[in-house]
């Protein structure tokens, strides 16, 4: 009996939420962000090099001209997963993101998992985008960097170290920890700038594409293919026709393009981590948010909307889209605008990659899940100054070194496990009883106060099966119904990941007509459905807050299966990969996190109080 209770106390441990006091205004950070400041960041993460190259590559593959309605399908995908973030942006205004907010909803280890994952997307994206400037640059001057290196310093180890060592991205990723660690309010200036001259350069593509382009290669027939291959018959750029027209690849080839165009939407949820960084984060926060996407929407629509106009989809160089439609159209010269918009994109990317990775860190160092002298905030800078060198080392070593093509994939699994997260939250936090929410002077940075819905003083009731469909219709949520919800969630989420796998696994067999598969997706879609309608029941909590997710419980919920189904696209070497990390991460929780956690000692107080003041009440 003693080992059953030591096992629930300890899967207690593991489960324990945060308690955030928002009675503490103290921060070490400057509170210097404006919501321009959090749009830029935002913009310049999302928008990186992938719109320079990704609308391309995706057209000339699987879409076609249907590219715009791959981006327009990326872009619900994504804003589903940005309305979450933005939810929690309004509700819990302090740094970590994904990681506070899967701490203050789902639990420690949930919160880890999710922190110690980031941490790994904004270490290799770091990396990766290091390397792709330094590639960049290279290609513009010649490739005189790369013949040298080759020549002079190799060290080829397959799938393991890069072809030669990379000093010009080990430099670059140093040079900008040094601008992060000097300050956020510079770091944001420069973001703003490199942000606005990519942008100035999209509507340079866009504009020159309405211009110079033609209806008629949204509409092209077989005689047109055959016409133009006739006239570049020595030409091995040439792709598929597919069957023409606006959709040449059919439905199958927009729903394969809009899956890779969601990971060009990747990079808002850095906004959420600047909580204790914004003037006014309640709204400052869920505006950015919803405006980066929207901008970033419109770049990458219109963009791939000029790219088809300027040229036949099936001529379009995957590798350097854009300086061949101009080439195309006679306006050659505009390659090295194109080039130098690209240089500033990376730039950004790389910016976003980095601000960030340290304030997670830093918000797990604090709670005592990682070692705590990462917590440390410097007076001066007032910026996690230990966090951001550490982090940037390792970020320079990686792109310095290794050869990260094979290791890119973790990243999304990384972010689309926050997404998940988040999403999961937002669903089971809105019908819990309890509220993150306060208010004290930090909800009324915005200038009004958090309404709480009254505490119900009414005892807890003991579950009935009437308790499902909330039978009774009652009006404010109770613990029962915060605990079916929490239930409901974890269990849909469950049939999600056995429905996604079969979607992303035996698609074929589905299409084909295969009666098993199509038996067993009717079956668990059934599922989901009835413990849809289960959550849908139960009483809402009302609490006031400057934003919420519309359309509850389904907005969330399609949002987790959206997100999950990309991840059972990813290949079973990437999850052993994750597995090795999540291997790396438990240990380093268990031995250390587990033990030095905030909310362990805050624990430890309570009963040691309890057990203090026990005998003197009696007395």
């Amino acid at each position: 009996m003693d080992h059953v209770n030591c096992v629930a106390r300890f899967g207690k441990k593991l489960l324990r939420r945060r308690v955030i006091d928002f009675g503490d205004k103290e921060t070490g950070f400057a509170r210097c962000l404006t919501t321009l400041d959090l749009t830029a960041l935002g913009v310049g993460s999302t928008l990186g090099a992938g719109v320079y190259v990704l609308a391309g590559e995706v057209a000339k593959k699987s879409a076609g001209p249907s590219i715009v309605l791959c981006f327009l399908a990326a872009a619900l995908s994504s804003v589903l997963a940005g309305l979450c973030y933005a939810e929690f942006g309004a509700r819990v205004p302090k740094t970590g993101s994904a990681y506070l907010y899967s701490y203050v909803t789902v639990g420690e280890i949930w919160a880890f998992t999710t922190g110690w994952n980031l941490i790994l997307s904004y270490v290799l994206g770091t990396a990766s985008v290091a390397r792709a400037w330094s590639s960049t640059f290279d290609n513009i001057i010649g490739s005189h960097i790369s013949t040298f290196f080759k020549a002079n310093i190799s060290f080829k180890m397959e799938n393991i170290l890069a072809e030669y060592p990379d000093f010009f991205a080990l430099i670059l990723v140093m040079l900008l920890t040094a601008l992060l660690a000097f300050g956020v309010s510079e770091s944001a200036l420069v973001n703003k700038i490199f942000t606005a001259i990519n942008l100035l350069v999209l509507a340079f593509v866009i504009v020159s594409g309405f211009v110079k382009g033609d209806l008629k290669n949204w509409t092209l027939t077989e005689e047109d293919y055959e016409n133009i291959t006739k006239e570049l018959q020595n030409s091995t750029n040439i792709g598929s026709f597919g069957s023409g027209g606006f959709t040449p690849f059919g439905f199958g080839g927009v729903a394969t393009g809009a899956a890779a165009c969601f990971y060009a939407f990747v990079g808002f949820d850095c906004i959420a981590t600047t909580g204790e960084e914004a003037k006014n984060p309640q709204k400052s926060i869920p505006i950015s948010i919803i405006i980066s996407l929207l901008v970033c929407f419109v770049a990458y629509f219109g963009v791939s909307a000029a790219l088809t106009l300027m040229m036949p989809y099936f001529l379009l160089n995957k590798d350097s889209p854009l300086p061949d439609a101009f080439k195309y159209v006679g306006w050659e010269p505009a390659r090295y605008i194109v080039a130098i918009g690209s240089l500033c994109a990376l730039s950004t990317s790389l910016l976003g990659s980095m601000f960030p990775m340290p304030r997670v860190i830093y918000a797990m160092a604090e709670d005592g899940l990682l070692f705590k002298f990462l917590a440390k905030v410097n007076k001066r800078t007032q910026t996690p100054l230990i966090a951001t060198i550490v982090s940037g080392v390792i970020s320079a070593i990686m792109a310095f070194l290794f050869e990260l093509e094979v290791l890119v994939e973790l990243m999304s699994i990384g972010t689309l496990l926050a997404y998940s997260l988040v999403a999961a939250c937002v669903a089971i936090l809105r019908y819990q009883p309890d509220q993150p929410c306060s208010d004290t002077e930090m909800e009324k940075l915005n200038g009004e106060e958090c309404e709480r819905e009254a505490a119900t003083s009414e005892p807890e009731k003991s579950f009935q099966m009437k308790h499902l469909l909330n039978i009774d219709c009652d009006a404010s949520p109770s613990k029962t119904s915060g605990h079916i919800v929490y239930g409901c969630v974890s269990l849909i989420s469950f049939v999600f990941i056995f429905l996604c796998l079969i979607l992303a696994q035996k698609i074929d067999a589905i299409l084909e007509g295969s009666a098993l598969w199509i038996s067993l997706c009717a079956i668990l879609s059934l599922i989901a459905f009835g413990i849809t309608i289960v959550i849908w029941r139960q009483p809402e909590n009302k609490t006031r807050l400057n934003f919420k997710v519309p359309a509850l419980p389904v907005l969330p919920l399609f949002s987790v299966f959206i997100n999950l189904y990309f991840m059972m696209q990813l290949n079973a070497w990437t999850w052993v990969r994750f597995l090795v990390w999540m291997a790396i991460g438990f240990l380093i929780y268990f031995i250390y996190g587990v033990r030095n956690s905030v909310e362990e000692k805050n624990s430890k107080e309570k009963t040691s109080n309890t057990i203090y003041n026990g005998p003197s009440s009696s007395v």
